[in-house]
């Protein structure tokens, strides 16, 4: 009786000692196949959930790049239409709106080189490879369809204008029926982008919840994980404790 007690003791004792060692409460299968199963199961959700962390922080750098963009857009557009504004007048001569077309034609330019060369990744996202009819797909989620479906659309000057971000820029002010009438499309465009960029900023937002609400689920996961895991030292100090206090009455006897 003495001998099994020991040994029972002794079995305590180095699972209690194994427990503080490792910090955990669960070592092996054998410890307990159940809570070990949802322990693999929860793990497996809070990796996902730490990429998604990751896949939904870089769909909104990629988004804020592109409302950048649009906001250096509108830019240009307000210029040009201080430009237009100054070639409908009567006491600019001829020279001055060839040079003010000029400026024009420069800006309009720069207009589709940035929508040509925005990038975030070597991902380009102004350029129409996320159209309409092709929207980019962030991964937001740990599970299958939790995705964020986002139209980048154009930033495109002198093509027909659409709210996908074409402009439909005429990039001639060198008469004042001319100028006049670009006032007009520039006030069109202007109108065009800032309906994208307010669809770029709401995405954004709708990310930061995103954000918050996965970091969330991964802390209250962690820690329902943590209970099955982890060792409570109390507990686990008070057993060792106790099971070298039985080993050593045993071995006495």
């Amino acid at each position: 009786i003495a001998a099994k007690a020991a040994k029972n003791a002794q079995k305590q004792m180095d699972q209690a000692m194994e427990r503080l060692s490792t910090g955990l409460k669960l070592n092996s299968a054998k410890d307990d196949p159940g809570s070990l199963s949802v322990a693999i199961r929860m793990t497996a959700e809070i990796n996902s959930l730490s990429v998604s962390l990751k896949n939904a922080s870089d769909a909104q750098s990629a988004i804020d790049t592109g409302e950048a963009a649009l906001a250096e857009t509108q830019s240009l557009l307000l210029r040009l239409r201080e430009l237009a504004v100054q070639a409908s007048t009567e006491t600019t001569t001829s020279a001055d709106r060839a040079a003010l077309n000029s400026e024009v034609t420069a800006l309009e330019t720069e207009i589709n080189r940035i929508g040509n060369s925005t990038t975030w990744g070597g991902i380009n996202l102004l350029n129409g490879s996320f159209s309409k009819a092709n929207p980019i797909i962030f991964q937001i989620g740990p599970n299958s369809g939790d995705t964020l479906s986002f139209t980048m659309g154009y930033v495109q000057a002198t093509s027909t204008a659409a709210a996908q971000g074409t402009l439909g820029l005429l990039s001639d002010v060198t008469t004042i029926t001319k100028a006049s009438a670009y006032i007009s499309t520039i006030d069109g465009a202007i109108s065009i982008v800032s309906s994208r960029r307010g669809s770029f900023g709401a995405a954004s937002n709708r990310l930061d919840s995103s954000i918050t609400n996965i970091r969330n689920m991964r802390a209250n996961i962690l820690n329902a994980k943590g209970q099955i895991m982890d060792t409570d030292y109390a507990v686990e100090t008070a057993n060792l404790a106790r099971a070298q206090i039985l080993l050593q009455a045993a071995t006495a006897m």
